[in-house]
């Protein structure tokens, strides 16, 4: 880029050609760009293909027929027209300064003169001085005429023509607003600029040898901002001499969308290396850095655009989902099959033994908890979230409850056949019934209070997982959801204890040994639970809450009733009454 007048851009050139170095885009200013002399510099060549803004070309309409009929007679004291005249007639117009040379009249014609001084063929700084001296005398007419009343001074009163101040003619002339004879509109904006208008100039060779400026393109700032900037359909030539092959600027290609800039190091600016945008960043411009997406999306794979992240959650059409819930409906089918076994049989010694009554109860209570756990699978939503947790909670102390009152009925059976003892008769079935109400009615009690104070609710994990959003349940308060879990294990702890204590008594009527086992199961199962709970990340929390009460659901299954259908189904000969007495 060379900014600087045309003597120095032809010292320049020179120097340039005189050391051979040649192929480069120059980017002239407006000093030198339209300058017809640089043809006459040794390495003008060099400067073929240099491209420029310059003020753009005008017609003065009259100009020239004015300037071919001045004679030195209407400037008597104007020593420029006195030189200018004596050089292109080559005479004199003082014969007594100058005797070598003819006499000048004074009344030579311009007409068939070529010369520079008469040349309007390349106005464009001559028509800024003509809009500047127009400007002016549009100010100064506003400013007589007193016509603005926005701008009248002090006291309201008009200017006296004849003392007239610069600063006065400034106000007014920031109002004026007129057009040119050649159509152009002149005006001034707040700053006090006029639009922007320039020509984009291509220094050409032409068809006689010499070099000239040919505009390629036009900026004009008053025209709307996709129409300021036009390409001509001329043939741009480059530094190179080429009219096809465009230079570039930078010695590394334009990134791509998704990649930033790397600047190389030790080179300049316009050299670096395109770096793909890390995960949750995007660029759709070239650009140094690239920009974050907002919290609830992720970058593409192009990583040019943001898409919304991928809201995961345990569901019923994904593989662990579907076979989670087969589980839980076998469950339910087994349960179901040995309630249909129990009713048929329901005479027998084997179901009558030991209270068929919570035996009925233990097993609705086992198919509501392998249906809760299909609670858990789904969308969470605010009503899904308080139902999974207490129906959970309720079901599960309902299920506890039985059983510890079947531990309870066999403890208390063999103390009464002890001399002397009652005991039977403090536990009898409205006791059993009693006993089961209030242990499942203070779990209602906690789910209520649990509920009330700060229930569960839907909850959208951002900070587990970069590129994705786990829709989780969030427990609300951690001392209910602590509050319901502590409650289970205290009714399974305490029938465990009591189940092991009566574990030795007569096998064939004690159904202690199996309630040991699976209390044994369900206190496992739910003890390992914690760890894997808090260690479980996003929807697998969820999948192993619904395997701790699948698994815990089927240990009371299996070992509290499929000993007694293998019997009632397979032998018979032992559902008898002798045989569990004996």
């Amino acid at each position: 880029m060379a900014f600087m007048s045309h003597r120095e851009i032809k010292l320049l050139a020179t120097e340039l050609y005189t050391h051979s170095i040649t192929g480069l885009q120059w980017i002239g200013s407006d000093a030198w760009i339209t300058d017809h002399s640089l043809t006459d510099s040794e390495g003008h060549k060099i400067l073929v293909g240099s491209l420029g803004f310059t003020s753009p070309k005008a017609k003065i309409s009259g100009l020239e027929e004015y300037l071919k009929q001045l004679y030195p007679s209407q400037f008597p004291d104007s020593q420029f027209v006195r030189e200018f005249w004596e050089e292109v007639f080559d005479c004199s117009l003082n014969i007594s300064v100058n005797t070598q040379k003819q006499p000048c009249s004074g009344h030579e014609s311009l007409q068939n003169i070529e010369s520079q001084f008469t040349d309007v063929s390349e106005l464009r700084f001559t028509d800024n001085v003509y809009k500047s001296v127009y400007a002016v005398a549009h100010a100064l007419d506003m400013l007589i005429k007193c016509d603005n009343d926005q701008l009248s001074f002090s006291n309201g009163s008009c200017i006296d023509p004849k003392h007239i101040k610069p600063w006065q003619v400034l106000q007014y002339l920031n109002t004026v607003n007129f057009t040119t004879k050649e159509g152009e509109r002149v005006y001034f904006n707040k700053n006090g600029d006029t639009p922007a208008r320039y020509e984009l100039v291509n220094l050409q060779f032409t068809i006689r040898g010499t070099m000239e400026g040919r505009t390629i393109g036009i900026f004009d700032a008053s025209l709307p901002e996709r129409n300021q900037f036009v390409m001509n359909n001329i043939p741009v030539v480059w530094g190179n001499g080429l009219t096809e092959e465009m230079p570039v600027s930078v010695c590394s290609e334009m990134c791509l969308p998704g990649t930033h800039k790397v600047l190389q190091k030790g080179k300049p600016v316009c050299c670096y290396d395109c770096i793909p945008c890390p995960e949750g960043e995007i660029s759709n411009v070239t650009s140094i850095h690239c920009a974050k997406c907002p919290p609830e999306y992720w970058s593409n794979k192009q990583r040019d655009a943001c898409i919304p992240k991928e809201v995961e959650f345990l569901a019923y059409d994904e593989i662990l989902g579907l076979v989670l819930v087969l589980f839980s409906l076998l469950g339910v089918f087994l349960t179901m099959v040995t309630t249909l076994v129990f009713y048929c049989h329901r005479e027998t010694p084997v179901v009558r033994a030991n209270n068929s009554e919570l035996s009925f109860l233990l097993l609705f209570s086992l198919t509501l908890c392998f249906l809760c756990s299909l609670t858990f699978i789904g969308r969470p939503t605010k009503l899904s979230c308080m139902l999974r947790h207490t129906a959970f909670g309720i079901t599960f102390v309902l299920c506890i409850s039985c059983v510890l009152g079947k531990t309870i009925v066999v403890l208390m059976a063999f103390r009464a056949t002890l001399p002397g003892t009652n005991v039977m008769k403090w536990f009898g079935h409205l006791q059993q019934r009693l006993s089961v109400l209030v242990f499942t009615f203070i779990q209602v009690l906690i789910c209520i209070l649990w509920l009330t104070i700060n229930p569960p609710f839907p909850f959208r994990n951002l900070l587990l997982y970069k590129d994705r959003i786990i829709l989780e349940c969030d427990t609300g308060t951690a001392v209910g959801f602590c509050a319901v879990l502590g409650y289970i294990g205290f009714l399974a702890i305490s029938c465990f204890a009591i189940a092991f204590l009566a574990r030795k008594l007569p096998d064939n009527f004690n159904e202690a040994k199996f309630i040991t086992f699976s209390m044994l199961i369900f206190c496992a199962v739910w003890i390992t639970f914690i760890p894997a709970y808090i260690s479980s990340p996003g929807k697998f929390i969820v999948a192993v809450e619904i395997f701790a009460i699948l698994a815990s659901s089927f240990g009371l299954l299996f070992c509290i009733f499929i000993p007694k259908c293998y019997i009632i189904l397979f032998r018979p000969e032992q559902n008898t009454k002798k045989h569990i007495m004996g």
